[in-house]
């Protein structure tokens, strides 16, 4: 499957709370600033579907608002629960803004959140 570089926001503009969700290319991206940059994940959790992103980023984990899910943030890895890691995505950084690579195909059911 191939992937497109899209741009998100200017690095300078990356939220003070350390995320930020958008819809890319039909993906539902949540992307959070990790120690050594960032880190790109689907939007969805991947225990009851719900998005991510209004949930907090505590110690490096991104935990599900819906029912505590805790993930990695750096790589998407399920750290609490027996839930499916999430997808990540790569995120780079050019002249000042953040991209993220996200599949040219859209997300098909079992990858997108509930209601979107």
């Amino acid at each position: 499957m191939t992937e497109t570089y899209q741009a998100l926001v200017a690095e300078s503009e990356f939220p003070d709370d350390g995320k930020i969700a958008a819809l890319l290319g039909g993906w539902s991206v949540l992307v959070v600033r990790v120690e050594d940059g960032y880190s790109a994940v689907n939007d969805r959790c991947t225990h009851q579907a719900a998005l991510l992103s209004p949930g907090r980023i505590r110690r490096g984990a991104i935990m599900c608002p819906l029912h505590g899910a805790r993930f990695e943030a750096a790589t998407g890895r399920c750290i609490g629960g027996a839930y499916a890691d999430l997808r990540s995505f790569p995120v780079r950084v050019v002249d000042g803004i953040i991209e993220v690579a996200v599949p040219d195909l859209p997300p098909g059911p079992q990858e997108r959140p509930v209601g979107a």
